[in-house]
């Protein structure tokens, strides 16, 4: 029997794929929880012991030390005590064997489901701690089943759930399939330890490198970052640790065999391998790439990035829909924007016309203001030159003095006129005033000046006259018959 014993503990070791002590733990974890419904109490504190080598059980029971012992299932002498322990005294708890004649028996009927659950607990435990070291790490498996969109998947000592968030929409799925993903998350449960996996995590790309490219598994080469769109491209961006060594060739491979074999696992995804480089705008213009780049502007404080490019180059800069221009920003961690070269020799012209006019109005926006504060009663000492503006000049009233408040009475000046108008002398000796008037011709009026004016005759025109005189004037004027001489023509 206890050779039959220990070759249902190693079976039950294979198949749960655990480990024999452990087997063991779970079996006598079982087999005190059946004594203590059979032959122990259940607040007494018992263990059991099983051999590996022979397969004996042995129960232990904790008692308690007492001159004369009322229960023996409590309670043991003193007598007794000292023979299992010398230095025993009364009081103590010492554990005693107490192996029922019958555990065998309850072993194989009591303590079945118990140990079968105590079994389950440890493999639940076993596989927890196996996968939960394993997180970020990729690992193989194959399609089991679908249920409500996700995917399961087993991976040999326990199944995956690939959830609809971390699928690729350009793959699809089907029973049986082999896949290899990427362990997110372990997490314990009542049913046992939950797995989620992912495909379109961008650490999947990282460890896919790492199991085809051997200067990144021992470290070589580093991948700096990744920016990937799952299922349509990505872009990963490698440096070299060491003197000599080419990271972009190394991660692609001779004619390209190492990142054809990554692709083929990725259905088809487009990956670029660019260099890093420790200067932004270098790193930028090889993230861009297969775009020809002409210099890179940077804005640390908004950390925004201004491309130029060629004209014939923009659109492939940008990318379908943007998706070059978007990996390119996700890789480098800079906002990107990405203009032509005409485009931005059109703003530099631009700008250039509008500086000088800034310039006017901001120097116009000065001498306003230093009116204002002229008007308000702040006159400077010294106007600067800088603030007229050319062709302006700036004047400022000076305030009144204080003694030069109180004005003055005008006094009244005789002018005297002009010494033409002056005679010597009069008849009394004294000067005589005499006008303008009296020396200048007598002035036209405004009728005369009229009449004068209507009766002067333009050049080459006629006056009317409405006598008949004048009419036979008139059509003798337009009679311009010449009279032919008859002597002329013989």
């Amino acid at each position: 029997m206890k050779s039959d014993f220990l070759l249902a503990i190693t079976q039950l070791s294979a198949e749960k794929n655990l480990p024999k002590d452990v087997v063991l733990t779970a079996v006598e974890a079982a087999l005190v929880s059946a004594y203590k419904k059979d032959t122990f109490a259940s607040n007494q504190n018992i263990a059991v012991k099983i051999n590996p080598n022979s397969g004996k059980v042995e129960v232990w029971a904790e008692k308690e030390v007492a001159e004369t012992p009322a229960d023996q299932h409590y309670e043991i002498s003193l007598k007794e005590a000292k023979k299992l322990k010398e230095d025993a005294q009364i009081g103590d708890a010492i554990m005693v064997e107490s192996t029922p004649a019958n555990a065998g028996r309850i072993a194989a009927q009591t303590a079945k489901q118990v140990i079968l659950q105590r079994l389950h607990e440890a493999e639940h435990s076993a596989i927890f701690e196996e996968y939960a070291d394993k997180e970020g790490e990729v690992v193989s498996g194959v399609v089991q089943r679908f249920e409500m969109g996700q995917v399961n998947i087993d991976l040999g000592r326990t199944e995956a759930i690939l959830p609809t968030s971390e699928q690729v929409r350009t793959e699809r799925y089907r029973v049986g399939q082999r896949l290899k993903v990427v362990l997110l998350q372990v997490a314990r449960t009542s049913k046992g330890p939950r797995v989620i996996v992912s495909r379109s995590h961008p650490e999947l790309l990282r460890r896919l490198f790492e199991l085809e490219v051997p200067e990144v598994y021992n470290g070589t080469v580093e991948i700096k970052s990744i920016a990937r769109e799952a299922g349509f491209r990505s872009k990963i961006a490698v440096a070299a640790k060491q003197g000599g060594i080419d990271p972009v060739g190394c991660c692609v491979g001779l004619r390209g065999i190492r990142i054809q074999n990554i692709v083929s696992e990725l259905n088809g995804e487009k990956i670029d391998v660019v260099q890093w480089n420790d200067t932004p705008s270098t790193f930028i213009a090889n993230a861009l790439s297969p775009a020809h780049i002409v210099s890179v502007g940077l804005n640390e404080e908004e950390q925004a990035a201004t491309v130029i490019v060629p004209d014939k180059q923009l659109s492939l800069a940008i990318g379908k829909e943007g998706q070059n221009a978007r990996l390119a920003a996700k890789l480098s961690g800079w906002r990107i924007d990405i203009k032509s070269a005409s485009m931005a020799e059109a703003e530099k012209l631009e700008a250039a016309k509008a500086a000088p006019e800034a310039a006017e109005e901001e120097a116009k926006a000065e001498v306003e203001e230093a009116i204002e504060a002229v008007a308000e009663g702040a006159v400077p000492e010294e106007i600067p030159a800088d603030l007229a503006l050319p062709g302006e000049e700036l004047e400022l009233a000076e305030e009144p003095a204080a003694e030069e408040a109180e004005a003055e009475p005008v006094k009244e000046e005789i002018l005297m006129p002009p010494p033409i108008l002056l005679e010597q002398q009069g008849g009394d000796g004294k000067p005589q005033l005499r006008f303008a008037e009296d020396i200048m011709a007598p002035r036209r009026t405004k009728a005369a000046a009229k009449t004068t004016k209507s009766k002067k005759k333009k050049k080459g025109a006629y006056a009317k006259d409405t006598g008949e005189d004048g009419v036979k004037a008139r059509k003798a004027r337009r009679d311009f018959t010449v009279e032919e001489d008859e002597e002329d023509f013989e």
